[in-house]
């Protein structure tokens, strides 16, 4: 079988979805669970964007072992400099450095020739070099790029010394067949491209982004470039867990396998759409909901004979097993830990005393605890993670269709000092973030910039989990928050987005 590398960029092109904002330890915890998963490579972030995501890129580089650490730079010479500074640290550390190589983009974004970018690119990679010899260089929309040029900007950075050429249909405008001869073209015609691995980065703009993958595999790829639920900017980027499922399930006649740990997908999954507060469509391929779930009585009577008459694969490999675990009240601190380790938490005694105390506290509403409650319990203090300016201590709303929907909030805040507020809305939910707004004077300045809200679990009494992100010249904060009361939750989720955009403003 021939060995298909994986080369995740959910922490950098992932985090580029917008209205998407991780912070560092987010970040960080994520990376782990990558490298749990198997990934052959992280691309944990873009470093020179901001000082918090040269910390971040930094502390992954130090604390993740496995995969390859990957700082991603534009081909400038003083922005190379300045990424190794936060990968070098790395136990295995490469480099990915990128400028357009289409007409279309030179003209309009660089303003610069194809002559330009040529010499852009030899003295980039070369210097590139001398911190590292793995090296990737991505000619930028390459699927749109005049055919002769991509081969000689291919050669180019090959000469001196590209190890990885990245094919990116950076607009999604490929189709499989028309990508999949490109990457043959480009095996046939580059002469040497057997120095180098050819990797391809497909975006999903027309909906092809995994078909294009998986199609340029056919064809001499070796490398795929993907994020956890295909995450990314405008249509995202070939899913992960599309792509690895499906190498898996039709590895004989695809002739090739990765070395993911097919088991870790879904609980990836579960991780990275509640960081970024972006919740799984019940129809996503492999991870959503319904994947699994069967309602037509055909179906049923399949499945209940045979599984495989309408499961292409057990839901097991991919890490659904639905028996879960239960805990309760008379649960202990020890059978917490053990079962946060099997989710694949390893916890201080910090955040484990923090974790048994918000255990006990949801056990008083909720009998049962099952694991993505567990988990959910686990992800929120991370998810706020800043220091807490405001904390919401007490919530009544009155709503309905007979009166108008009213909410009273009592807030404590950093000295102590608690202030209430009431207020009418819309909603209830309107009710409550306008009761927040008249009495948190930060909130002035602050717009609702996206709100959802999902349940955790599917009993009655499941934990529901809210997500709020607000704006402010133009940076967004998002908050998250989790209770068995869905309006609750969303406060929590309010406030907490507030104070990240106090802590934001404080340099905290």
């Amino acid at each position: 079988m021939k060995r298909i590398r994986i080369f995740d960029t959910t922490l950098r092109d992932g985090e580029q979805t917008p209205g998407v904002n991780l912070n560092i330890q987010e970040k960080v915890d994520i990376a782990k669970q990558l490298a749990r998963l198997g990934v052959d490579v992280i691309e944990p972030g873009f470093p020179l964007t901001s000082p918090g995501d040269f910390e971040a890129v930094q502390r992954i580089a130090r604390e993740v072992e496995g995969p390859y650490i990957c700082g991603f730079s534009r081909a400038i010479i003083r922005d190379i400099d300045e990424t190794w500074k936060a990968i070098k640290d790395a136990q295995k550390k490469c480099f990915h450095i990128f400028i357009s190589s289409s007409d279309i983009q030179i003209k309009h974004q660089l303003g610069k020739s194809e002559k330009d970018v040529l010499e852009i690119v030899k003295n980039t990679v070369y210097h590139t070099k001398q911190y590292t010899d793995e090296v990737e260089y991505s000619p930028m929309d390459a699927s749109r790029t005049r055919i002769e040029f991509l081969y000689e900007v291919i050669e180019a950075a090959i000469e001196n010394g590209a190890t990885v050429i990245n094919i990116p249909d950076t607009v999604g405008y490929s189709t499989p067949i028309e990508f999949g001869e490109l990457i043959k073209n480009i095996r046939s015609n580059v002469r040497n491209i057997d120095k180098a691995i050819i990797s391809v980065h497909c975006h999903n703009d027309l909906g092809m982004a995994a078909a294009n993958s998986i199609v340029a595999a056919m064809n001499g790829a070796q490398q795929i470039e993907c994020t956890i639920n295909g995450v990314g900017e405008r249509a995202g980027n070939a899913a992960l867990e599309e792509v690895v499922t499906h190498i898996e399930a039709r590895k004989s006649y695809l002739g090739f396998e990765t070395g993911i740990d097919l088991s870790q997908l879904y609980k990836t999954s579960k991780i990275v759409s509640r960081y970024m507060g972006l919740p799984i469509p019940v129809n996503k391929p492999i991870v959503g909901k319904n994947v699994f779930t069967h309602e037509s009585g055909i179906h049923q009577d399949g499945v209940l004979k045979e599984r495989s008459t309408y499961e292409v694969i057990d839901p097991k490999v991919v890490g659904r097993d639905d028996s879960g675990i239960l805990l309760g009240k008379h649960s202990g601190r020890h059978a917490l830990k053990i079962e946060a380790q099997k989710l694949g938490y390893e916890l201080d005694e910090e955040r484990l005393t923090r974790l048994f105390s918000d255990f006990k506290k949801l056990t008083d509403s909720k009998k049962n605890i099952t694991t993505a409650d567990l988990e959910s319990l686990i992800t929120e203090p991370v998810a706020k993670a800043v220091e807490e300016t405001y904390v919401l201590d007490k919530i009544k709303v009155v709503s309905g269709n007979i009166d108008t929907p009213c909410a009273k909030v009592v807030i404590k805040d950093a000295e102590g000092n608690m202030i209430e507020a009431e207020q009418n809305g819309n909603g209830p939910v309107d009710a409550v973030f306008k009761a927040i707004n008249s009495v948190v004077k930060e909130a002035e300045n602050l717009i609702l910039y996206k709100y959802s809200v999902s349940a955790v679990t599917e009993e009655m009494d499941a934990l529901g989990e809210a997500s709020v992100t607000l704006k402010a010249n133009e940076r967004l904060y998002t908050g998250i928050g989790t209770h068995t009361d869905i309006i609750t939750s969303s406060a929590i989720a309010y406030i907490d987005a507030i104070n990240k955009s106090i802590a934001a403003k404080a340099g905290r």
